[in-house]
């Protein structure tokens, strides 16, 4: 009988929200936050398998790449199978995340792909010169004040940029084909255009393996008795377990009231880290954003 003995237990890590947005008051997902109970998932039970919850809009490349590494690092050493269950939306740095998976399911109103690299600003140059503010910098190092959105567009400092986004872009289309390898179908300029589709579209593109919840599937996996034991996030407590992606409709004047509302009250003299923690409320929101939710 094997594992299938005595009742199984499935781990159950869920991995929620922006990439790499932290403040002292708002922590984000990063593999400093995420690493220990990344760990505990891989080791609190015998059962050779896994499940990973997504449900992320995507943010910084670097932590996400870390975290995928971090996860398939873990696998192979406690040879584990890896299942990922993609949420609201598993796009852009949360596909990333989601391709750690051996394999990769979604529910049917999922959001999926955004398999690219975006900048995003402002520019305030004609604004300020309308208001009379005259703009100072002083740097060492010519390219010190690149992308300076209070002066005129560079076309150099574009060109520059690009060049950055395009390795980026590089190293998430590698993971991608690494890990999806043949089950890929399309072309490249249609794959890694920085589109996303919903899960029945994702399926047909190869990059994702079907159509499930985590409690179905686990049951298949595992046995009709199977246990699913959720692994919190360290430092979170029962607030970083039940943390949740914003839903479709919420107002973003909700979302900065509530944030103003619970982290005024933590912070004592902290003008600063609220201010931080109020910017970054509005950044995570943005991101959303793109995908409807």
């Amino acid at each position: 009988m094997g594992w299938f003995s005595r009742t199984p237990v499935v781990p159950v890590l869920r991995l929620s929200g922006a990439i790499g947005m932290s403040t002292p008051l708002r922590p984000g997902l990063s593999l400093a936050t995420a690493a220990d109970a990344i760990e505990r998932t891989f080791t609190m039970s015998k059962v050779p398998a896994v499940a990973i919850v997504v449900n992320s809009p995507g943010g910084s490349p670097v932590q996400s790449n870390l975290i995928h590494q971090r996860i398939r690092q873990l696998a192979e050493e406690n040879k584990k199978k890896v299942y990922v269950f993609c949420e609201d939306v598993a796009a852009s740095g949360g596909y990333f995340l989601a391709v750690s998976g051996d394999e990769v399911y979604a529910d049917p109103s999922s959001i999926v792909g955004s398999i690219g690299v975006i900048s995003s600003m402002f520019g305030l140059d004609k604004a300020i010169e309308k208001i009379g503010v005259e703009r100072r910098v002083y740097t060492a190092g010519t390219s010190k004040s690149q992308l300076d959105p209070f002066k005129p567009e560079n076309p150099d400092d574009v060109a520059k940029l690009r060049s950055v986004q395009d390795d980026i872009h590089d190293v998430f289309i590698g993971i991608v084909k690494e890990r999806r390898a043949a089950k890929l179908v399309g072309p490249d300029t249609e794959l890694f255009s920085g589109a996303f589709w919903s899960a029945k579209q994702a399926l047909e593109l190869g990059l994702i393996d079907g159509i499930a919840d985590v409690r179905s599937k686990m049951k298949e996996v595992a046995g009709k008795k199977v246990r699913l034991r959720v692994v919190t996030m360290g430092g979170g407590g029962l607030m970083g377990l039940f943390r949740r992606a914003p839903g479709a409709g919420a107002g973003l004047v909700s979302d900065v009231a509530s944030t103003l509302g619970r982290e005024a009250g933590q912070s004592v003299g902290g003008g600063n880290r609220l201010a931080d923690s109020v910017v970054s409320a509005l950044e995570e929101r943005a991101i959303w954003a793109r995908y409807g939710l």
